[in-house]
């Protein structure tokens, strides 16, 4: 079984994860504290920006994350390594910061 080392940017945690295994659940085992919610990939709580590598996660085209951006954005509940990576926790896809945006603007707008 071949195994990819998956580095989190500037927070110095460093795991090893089967090409079989979401990137979440080996986070979960090994006790990093990586955010989610739903785990099947509709939340998007936990979303990390690809830095460098590669993931395949098969689901994401029916789920939460446009085409472009599931080829910039792991979610990291489905997403299984295809070589080693790096990801970056505190990026999320534009999706969810448009989202939070106009939620912040109906907020206001019912003040």
């Amino acid at each position: 079984m071949t195994e990819h080392t998956v580095e989190f940017v500037g927070t110095g945690e460093t795991i090893e994860v089967p090409e079989t295994r979401p990137i979440l659940q080996v986070c979960i085992e090994e006790g990093i504290a990586q955010e989610y919610s739903c785990r099947v990939g509709m939340c998007l709580a936990c979303s990390a920006e690809i830095v460098e590598g590669e993931v395949e996660q098969t689901v994401v085209e029916q789920r939460a994350l446009t085409e472009e951006e599931a080829e910039n954005y792991a979610l990291t509940c489905m997403a299984r390594p295809k070589s080693d990576l790096k990801l970056d926790r505190g990026s999320y896809p534009p999706s969810i910061e448009d989202a939070e945006a106009a939620a912040a603007d109906a907020a206001a707008d019912d003040d």
